[in-house]
């Protein structure tokens, strides 16, 4: 009974603090942005695309052992990064110490010995992002096959060379695109701040150069503005709608040099289920590459869906299940990428589906063989919902419905059945021709017969 009255009390009181309760909270969930993958959305298929297995960044997998021969390298790092700066190493933890209970409100939750550990949780901070940001500034130099490797790193050096760029970045750029696996900006923002007084966006700038290697896209590129996190800038760099300012040729380069970026349903589209992309096709739909690589660029007009051109790679399922998570459990971040996933399952059912994109360059295929790109979509958009107030929403119903209209589906079987090569319009003006003499026979014939005298 006593229980039930202090129950009762609690509540009284909680009650009566509603408003405070409520602005904590909001404080609270407004300052994280990195989230640990719940085990229900983790599978054995698909442990590793949420688990980093090269180097950890942040806490939620610091100190495992398959992670430890790394340490060694982020060590070095943090001395070449202070002897470039000519700064103490108590500079940067004096600096760091003001903001750190901001750093670890960016996790959503914390290990009891990172919460009360301050020291030990700067300490690695400072490791993590001294180590990332050595990795995003030798990467954004200009590379040549000899020797371009950041001040004082040796030529041989197994992470900071041509050859560690070759063979040893793109993993260690695969587990950065990891939710879990994420830094604060606030902290890279800060350690370049007190080495070099740079801003937020100059940060922005390197992680855009080091994820596209185009040093005039990202010059091109508008500012991003706030940023949470690598991810975060990752994910604005596959929305944006502006890479049609790129010539042809850049924007080719940049998919083709950046592995990160060659890219069942719930409710979410209503009743309107879109067939593959074959079926659509033979409704009578064209497809046509966008002229922008931005997710968002889907569009359909006159009988043609427009659909941006990706890269199927290795990481790309890795890329795309993180993103979806992001965008799960960061509430205000957008839908974008897991609508994009969600219309590319709808089209894509078999190889064949595949192979028909391939050939409207839309998707090119880094991956093995069509049937393994359409099982990579169905999986990573088991679970994805398409926003009904994304733009795509409209687009799914529009291709729906005209798929429906039965005068399409006519015009599309004729076109398929007498117009798919040169002898079947040959073969059908010769009958048009045939039918016509045969017609005009029958009515000379027919006048002959009532006007004998004709």
């Amino acid at each position: 009974m006593a229980e039930k009255d202090d129950w009762v009390v609690t509540i009284k009181d909680e009650l009566q603090r509603m408003d405070t309760i409520r602005t904590e909270e909001e404080q609270h969930w407004d300052k994280r942005s990195i989230y640990r993958v719940p085990a229900s959305v983790v599978t054995d298929l698909n442990m590793k695309a949420y688990k980093p297995q090269f180097v950890s960044f942040g806490p939620y997998h610091h100190g495992e052992d398959h992670l430890m021969p790394m340490e060694e390298h982020k060590h070095r790092a943090l001395l070449h990064f202070l002897k470039r700066s000519s700064k103490p190493l108590e500079s940067y933890l004096n600096a760091l110490a003001e903001v750190a209970q901001s750093l670890k409100d960016s996790y959503e939750t914390l290990d009891l010995v990172w919460e009360k550990g301050t020291d030990r949780f700067l300490r690695m901070m400072i490791l993590d992002g001294c180590f990332m940001l050595e990795v995003l500034r030798n990467n954004t130099q200009t590379v040549d096959q000899k020797s371009t490797q950041t001040v004082n790193y040796v030529a041989n050096d197994p992470i900071f060379s041509y050859h560690g760029n070759l063979h040893i970045v793109p993993y260690i750029r695969r587990d950065m695109l990891m939710l879990e696996n994420q830094l604060p900006m606030l902290l890279l923002t800060m350690l370049l701040d007190e080495e070099t007084k740079q801003d937020e966006e100059f940060v922005n700038k390197l992680i855009l150069q080091f994820c596209c290697g185009n040093t005039r896209f990202a010059a091109a590129y508008p500012s991003m503005g706030k940023c949470l996190h690598l991810l975060d800038v990752h994910r604005k760099i596959l929305l944006w709608p502006d890479t049609c300012n790129l010539t042809s040729r850049q924007t080719k380069s940049w998919w083709r040099w950046n592995p990160c970026c060659r890219m069942g349903h719930e409710a979410g589209a209503g009743d309107e289920i879109i067939r593959s992309a074959m079926e659509i096709h033979a409704a009578g739909i064209s497809f046509k590459k966008s002229k922008s690589q931005s997710l968002k660029d889907i569009t359909f007009e006159a009988g043609k869906l427009r659909l941006p051109h990706i890269v199927v790679d290795d990481i790309t399922e890795s890329m795309f299940l993180n993103l979806i998570v992001f965008e799960r459990f960061h509430v205000g971040v957008g839908n974008e990428v897991t609508s994009y996933l969600f219309f590319m399952d709808s089209i894509i059912d078999s190889a064949k589906d595949v192979s028909l994109l391939q050939d409207k360059d839309i998707i090119q295929n880094a991956l093995g063989s069509d049937k393994a790109v359409a099982e990579l979509f169905n999986s990573i958009s088991k679970d994805a919902t398409l926003d009904p107030a994304s733009s795509l929403d409209h687009v799914h119903k529009t291709v729906y419905k005209y798929c429906k209209q039965r005068c399409n589906k006519w015009r599309a079987n004729a076109k398929h059945t007498y117009f798919t090569n040169p002898w079947a319009i040959i073969s059908v003006i010769a009958a048009i021709v045939l039918f016509a003499l045969t017609l005009l026979q029958t009515i000379y014939t027919m006048l002959s017969y009532y006007d004998p005298l004709s």
